[in-house]
């Protein structure tokens, strides 16, 4: 079956595959940004118990998609993976930190005789939750900013072409726009989680408080990057490889492909809807709602960065060092292979599926705390 696509067409699949694990996985930070609110919607130890047992029965499917979404980033485009991961390693090393004490923090924070005391991990999981959203929202910016970094076109080996490595990427302010987005976006997630799945009513009512409270910087960073990124110079390249800047490229692909278009609509549409509707009434469904539309909106503009020849990830010291989906990915064989293994990814997300909601089957509640039913 997969024999008879063309290379360009597996590369596409690819990068389809690549997109739909990273917008999971921008869903799946709910965790994240609910660590980052225990102090806020927690006022007693019991509260933050229970928001910590919330949080920790789902903290593995984010740290899971993570581990997935870069081996098949590895798999399917290696020479973005030596790159990326090879140049700016500061900013991944960091992020790798933050989910290291995350799991740290997990384990360790209600084993008895514990040296450093439940705050201590409490505050690991605020790490983790502040700087993984932030720092991965920022790496992600550079899809369309570009970075400083040049490709040997006889060896492919890269060069990082600055000192800090990948941080400077934090002083890009449409860059910081998209970490400072997903970050409240993953608080919004994670409240919306909380009324969901946590049957408290003081803890609930924060939340409700709450809500309001981040989506205001969110709609703010949100759009400030969305009308930027229209207007801004994008990174194409022509039939023969050479990359060029073209104007408004980011509009024209939205233009030229009107399915990424409604996908991005229909993407703020579902994520607008599950926040709005759960300010507004007693509604715990919010949580489905917002998260599907996170993944259509962070979809969208993956697909916006890689697709419609555009430079996914951009050489803003060496045009012709940008990568492409084209001249980025492995060999024809290997794609095909990757693609009967791609067939089981349904298999995943119904054991995922089955896993969460055998998992979800009863709401956590101060009772349960009390008794020690935990495990965080």
């Amino acid at each position: 079956m997969f024999e008879t696509l063309s290379h360009l067409a597996l590369q596409q699949y690819w990068w389809a595959i690549v997109s739909l694990l990273g917008s999971i996985l921008v869903f799946l930070m709910f965790v994240q940004g609910g660590q980052t609110l225990l102090y806020t919607l927690g006022k007693t130890e019991l509260e933050r118990t229970m928001l910590v047992n919330a949080f920790g029965r789902k903290w593995e499917f984010t740290f899971t998609t993570l581990v997935t979404f870069g081996g098949a980033f590895f798999a399917s485009f290696p020479l973005f993976y030596s790159t990326s991961f090879g140049g700016a390693y500061w900013v991944w090393m960091v992020i790798l930190l933050a989910f290291v004490v995350q799991a740290v923090a997990y384990e360790f924070r209600s084993k008895p005789n514990n040296f450093f005391g439940p705050k201590t991990y409490e505050v690991f999981l605020f790490i983790n939750g502040a700087l993984g959203t932030l720092l991965i929202g920022t790496a992600v910016g550079t899809f369309f900013t570009g970075s400083q970094f040049s490709v040997d076109p006889i060896t492919n080996f890269s060069r990082w072409e600055t000192p800090w490595y990948g941080l400077e990427a934090a002083l890009n302010i449409q860059n910081l726009s998209l970490g400072l987005a997903v970050f409240f976006l993953a608080r919004i997630l994670g409240i919306l989680y909380v009324m969901n799945s946590v049957d408290h009513e003081p803890i609930f009512t924060r939340a409700k408080k709450q809500l309001l409270v981040n989506t205001i910087p969110f709609l703010v960073f949100f759009l400030f990057f969305v009308v930027r990124l229209l207007f801004l110079d994008g990174f194409a390249y022509d039939d023969k490889g050479q990359v060029f800047m073209e104007a408004n490229k980011y509009l024209h692909n939205l233009l030229q492909m009107p399915l990424v278009l409604l996908l991005l609509l229909a993407g703020v549409v579902l994520v607008l809807y599950g926040i709005i509707f759960s300010w507004l009434k007693t509604w715990t469904k919010g949580i489905w709602f917002a998260g599907s539309g996170t993944v259509l909106t962070v979809l969208a503009l993956l697909f916006l960065a890689g697709f419609n020849n555009t430079a996914f990830y951009p050489s803003t010291f060496d045009l012709q060092s940008s990568l492409t989906i084209e001249n980025a990915s492995s060999s024809k064989y290997t794609l095909t292979v990757m693609s009967y293994v791609s067939l089981f990814v349904p298999v995943v997300v119904v054991y995922i599926y089955f896993a969460w909601k055998a998992i979800n089957r009863k709401k956590i509640d101060a009772k349960e705390m009390e008794e020690g039913h935990h495990v965080y």
